[in-house]
């Protein structure tokens, strides 16, 4: 028997059951990744493996220098085939490391290649893959289709043109590519040697002079509209930590003229520039309907001896979130502009501090509202997403979980929906099998197809094709 196997992660008959009838099929939903854009627009083709495959992979570097693999094969100038020699090399040392499953699931997936890789079969997997890539099924926008990918949300600075998002939009292509406004540049007042020129690309791309802090808003909602007018539902936010240390627009304008002038805003003026910020942006976010993802506790950038971010030197940071995390989300509530919102931790300490924070603001206008977001980064493993599921089961309400997201930069992620659905349905099928939940197949079943597709596309709010129109429709009626 192969290693990925039809009962690959499924420990029960009632797990493979759930699995094969309610999960397998259904589109995916990528609703936060970092794909790039252009790369769909041109259809890129890839030349070889290393370039789907290692471009850009942090988790494999990470691992390869682990394993005593030199910089110039993770990041360095060695030719692609070496790259992938050493990364192949790695590969049987990762045995428990999530990296092995998601290796060999990817490798059955997209070129149904059954073998363990390692230096030994790693010629012949080359070559046969590069065959598979050379096909028309293996450009980005095949991908997208071969993976019945319904929706796919890019992560976007406001200063990005979206000219990429604007071809694929002329394009009118099956998998809808929406971008995602990511402005985590409006809050590095501490560094006016990055903030001052990123202001600059802001006043061209809105095409609002910003002679005023006034006008850095302006510009800032400007760019928010656009994006919502190329169907993005979406922002996001990358923080240590949340801020609440609310000010009121005439400070928060002092420290922006500040620091506009070339000085750089003290560590309390941060402070209170980004809670304004951040309070900002949950307006705008509220007023059009868009859902708010918060990425927090990341220890970015640790090591120094690379420059660069995303290059695999980061950690779990142990930054207290709680009492900040609620009195940010509480202020939006007072204001009555609190958008749906999804939390995301990296630390696992965190786990029940943000499933029990989602459920101080549920309002009953929108089941799950507030959501403690799926497993990330760190946590984005068999084990991490057990005790993610669990925990909002524990706490709050898995059925109205919205499911698995890449978070990639890689075409050859999308098995990472297969391996959450799997470990999903053999959670639930052990409980059926234990008698801890019914051994009701509809029941299951119906929270398993939600967990996998449904909920995401009610939630967001998506366009979506008639058939799935149907089915909300008749889920909505039937409740």
């Amino acid at each position: 028997m192969t290693f990925i196997n039809n009962n690959f992660l499924l420990e029960t008959e009632a797990a493979r059951h759930l699995y094969r009838q309610y999960a397998e099929t259904q589109p995916i939903i990528d609703y936060h990744c970092h794909l790039s854009p252009e790369d769909i627009a041109e259809d890129r083709r890839f030349k070889n493996l290393f370039e789907i495959w290692m471009e850009g992979d942090h988790y494999k570097w990470r691992a390869m220098r682990a394993n005593g693999v030199a910089e110039r094969y993770c990041t360095g100038d060695a030719d692609p085939y070496e790259k992938f020699m050493a990364w192949a090399s790695t590969v049987p040392h990762t045995l428990r490391n999530p990296l092995y499953h998601w290796t060999h699931l990817e490798l059955k997936r997209y070129f149904e290649i059954d073998e363990l890789l390692d230096a030994n079969t790693a010629p012949a997997i080359w070559k046969r893959a590069n065959e598979f890539l050379a096909s028309e099924q293996f450009t980005t926008q095949g991908i997208l289709k071969r993976f019945r990918v319904e929706v796919l949300c890019t992560t976007d600075d406001p200063t990005d043109d979206l000219e990429a998002h604007r071809k694929i939009a002329a394009q009118k292509l099956v998998p809808r590519v929406y971008p995602a406004y990511r402005p985590d540049k409006a809050l590095q007042v501490r560094q006016p040697e990055r903030f001052n020129p990123w202001v600059e690309r802001l006043q061209s791309a809105a095409n609002v002079s910003i002679g005023s802090f006034k006008d850095f808003l302006l510009a800032l909602r400007k760019r928010h509209d656009y994006f919502h007018s190329l169907g993005c539902r979406l922002s996001d936010h990358g923080m240590s930590y949340c801020y609440a240390d609310f000010c009121s627009e005439q400070a928060a304008a002092g420290i922006f003229a500040k620091v506009r002038s070339g000085q750089a805003a003290s560590p309390q003026e941060h402070s209170q520039f980004a809670s304004f910020m951040m309070l900002f942006f949950g307006h705008l976010d509220a007023e059009k309907g868009w859902t708010k993802q918060l990425h927090l506790g990341a220890h970015r950038s640790v090591s120094t001896r690379m420059k660069g971010p995303d290059v695999g030197l980061d950690s779990i940071g142990d930054w207290p979130q709680g009492e900040l995390l609620g009195a940010y989300l509480n202020q939006l509530d007072r204001e009555n502009v609190l958008p749906k919102m999804i939390l995301y931790n990296v630390n696992p300490a965190d786990n029940y501090l943000f499933a029990t924070m989602a459920g101080n603001f549920q309002d009953g206008s929108i089941a799950g509202k507030v959501q403690f977001g799926t497993a990330w980064w760190f946590l984005d493993h068999k084990e991490g997403m057990e005790w993610q599921m669990n925990t909002v089961s524990n706490i709050g309400l898995l059925s109205h979980f919205v499911g698995m997201v890449t978070d990639s930069r890689s075409f050859m992620s999308f098995p990472r929906h297969e391996y959450f659905r799997r470990i999903l349905c053999n959670l639930l099928g052990r409980d059926m099998a234990a008698g801890l939940i019914p051994d009701q197949e509809d029941l299951v079943g119906r929270m398993v197809e939600n967990i996998c597709y449904f909920n995401a596309t009610q939630y967001f709010g998506f366009e979506l094709p008639i058939r799935e129109s149907m089915r909300v429709e008749a889920v909505t009626k039937g409740a």
